[in-house]
């Protein structure tokens, strides 16, 4: 840890990484000359400057909110005595980016890390929302050490069709799910479409980026009460211009983001993943953000800590609510308060405060029944499995809390699709091999083979099962889903196929066993068979002759270390998190 002294001594404001011209002097000269040409004067200038990221983009419209969110910290910053300076970034809109947005956040983190680094701010207020968007700034903000903190942009509001409260995307996919069956007609499909997204905002379900949104908070990047008021309420400002006030005071202490990423503040982002129900992706996307502070995730201590760590939060897709209501409910105080025998109250947050202390002040609790409490929760163990056996050796893992109960111990004969390409063409087939009773495999969308490991890991229920009125099947893939999908699926299977894992060498009717209970996920098929089917067919990595999709192939890792650019990835280790 370094010394406050010579913290202090350090170059301030527009001092702070000059450009090199051999002359620090005339760097300085220079520098204020051209940004007083944007009418600065002196005494501004000699304020904390503070960097805001500007994430606005008219593909991303759960950035819609961005001007005001940006007004809001400006006014912030002014009224604590600091300087706001914004500047744009990438912005990464979940349903616009192809071939999926989980390809560009590590290089939208790149970009974050290298703007901070780039240009002189004694703190920075990162605005993000969608669903890679916040944990991209995290692992950006993470490597390049300055003093951070997270704005989020806020839930969007639900809307309503024929009476029923409806919001994205949990009653996207159920809607969608009925009109493949052909429960609902076209007409009443287009009319969800108009309602499913009422207002600018992130998924108004537990989804991925209000997972996102709940875990910041929960390892202090956030103001108190920042992670759930929706995108477009007054509490939404209120929240951006306190970030505002709070940022120049982290510029002011110098409170540099390694004393708010420790371990004790990684714990208590887990238990938070698994008290909300929370998006598988998170896991993805927690591991990275510790690999960049030097961290490796044991899922096998995080397994241990959902067995005592209960679903209390009932949203969907895990329960019925949705974030507006959780907002209402008092927030993360309210589960904060709940969890407190299980945090690590000492943890420090962005307010130069501990966690603790900051729920000292939280307001006083009130009747409600959105969080419950533990001895009544919504599950009895955390919403997040994480299963091995001979077909994931590093693991996979299954939403347990938005699965059915009657599939999760279940042995089933496999119906394989080899990619994506392969389950377009055949899914929907009247002649597809498939009961109910089988188990859906789908190979070569993890990291690299996709590339980028997209959310389709939610394979749809094959149309023929669909005309039947069958809900769930057993799905089992190298990728993702979307944290706002429901069902028994099994995801992040490692090493993927495309590589040369177990997954690659299943096939159309190998029996496979499903068991939650004992956390197992086995191919049955001898280990000779196995060796015998990977030298008969080996797998060729993807390849690329250039460009981002090239660094991408070669260096991006596994779904166990975060599927972070390996030279982006802290090379000390310091520890490992949760600790058994």
């Amino acid at each position: 840890m370094s010394d406050p002294k010579d913290e202090s001594s350090k170059p301030a404001g527009m001092r702070k990484g000059l450009v090199n011209y051999g002359d620090a002097g005339f760097s300085l000269f220079l520098r204020k000359a051209f940004i007083k040409g944007a009418g600065y004067t002196d005494a501004a200038l000699d304020r904390p400057v503070i960097g805001i990221t500007d994430t606005g983009s008219g593909y991303n419209p759960c950035h819609g909110n961005m001007p005001q969110l940006l007004e809001a910290v400006q006014r912030g910053i002014m009224l604590a005595g600091g300087l706001p300076v914004k500047f744009p970034t990438i912005s990464i809109g979940e349903s616009f980016a192809q071939p999926t947005s989980m390809y560009l956040r590590n290089l939208m983190s790149m970009d974050t890390e290298e703007m901070l680094l780039a240009q002189p701010m004694d703190a920075v207020v990162l605005i993000g929302g969608c669903d890679k968007t916040v944990p991209a700034q995290l692992m950006g903000a993470a490597s390049a050490g300055l003093p951070a903190i997270q704005l989020i942009t806020g839930s969007m509001l639900t809307g309503s069709h024929r009476g029923e409260v409806v919001g994205a995307c949990t009653d996207c996919r159920r809607y969608w799910g009925r009109f493949r069956a052909e429960e609902i007609d076209a007409q009443e499909i287009a009319a969800v479409n108009n309602q499913l997204v009422p207002s600018v905002g992130t998924c108004s379900v537990m989804g991925t980026a209000s997972t996102m949104a709940c875990i910041a908070e929960a390892l202090g990047m956030t103001v108190p009460g920042g992670a759930t008021p929706p995108a477009v309420t007054a509490d939404r400002m209120r929240v951006a211009e306190a970030t505002g006030a709070a940022a120049v005071q982290m510029a002011k202490q110098r409170l540099a983001i390694d004393k708010i990423l420790t371990e004790k503040a990684f714990e208590n982002a887990m238990r938070v993943l698994l008290a909300i129900g929370g998006s598988t992706n998170a896991i993805v996307h927690l591991t990275a953000i510790a690999g960049r502070m030097g961290f490796e995730v044991d899922l096998k201590a995080l397994d241990r800590m959902g067995n005592e760590t209960p679903v209390l939060v009932d949203l969907k897709p895990s329960g019925a609510h949705y974030m507006e209501h959780f907002h209402a409910a008092g927030g993360m105080a309210t589960l904060l308060r709940e969890l407190k025998p299980l945090l690590h109250l000492d943890a420090l947050t962005v307010t130069g405060r501990t966690l603790g202390e900051e729920l000292e002040d939280a307001p006083a609790a009130f009747a409600q029944d959105v969080v419950k409490t533990r001895a009544n929760p919504i599950y009895p163990q955390g919403g997040i499995a994480v299963l091995q056996g001979n077909l994931a050796p590093g693991g996979a893992i299954i939403k347990q809390s938005a699965a059915a109960p009657k599939l999760m111990e279940h042995e089933g004969r496999a119906v394989v699709f080899t990619g994506l390409e392969d389950l377009a063409n055949r899914i929907d087939s009247d002649d597809l091999d498939v009961t109910a009773d089988d188990i859906l495999v789908l190979q070569n969308i993890g990291p690299k083979g996709a590339p980028g490991m997209p959310e389709a890991g939610y394979i749809p229920i094959p149309r023929k099962l669909g005309r039947q009125g069958v809900k769930d099947i057993v799905r089992i893939s190298d990728g993702r889903m979307s944290g706002t999908a429901f069902g028994t699926i099994v995801l992040h299977v490692t090493p993927e196929s495309a590589i040369g894992g177990p997954l690659a060498y299943v096939r159309d009717g190998d029996r496979i066993r499903l068991s939650v209970s004992r956390r197992e996920l086995q191919l049955l098929v001898t280990d000779e068979e196995l060796a015998r089917r990977a030298k008969e067919s080996p797998q060729t990595p993807p390849a690329a002759p250039r460009g981002y999709r090239k660094l991408f192939l070669e260096t991006v890792t596994q779904a166990d270390q975060g599927v972070d650019f390996d030279f982006l990835r802290e090379p000390r280790v310091k520890g490992r998190v949760p600790k058994a």
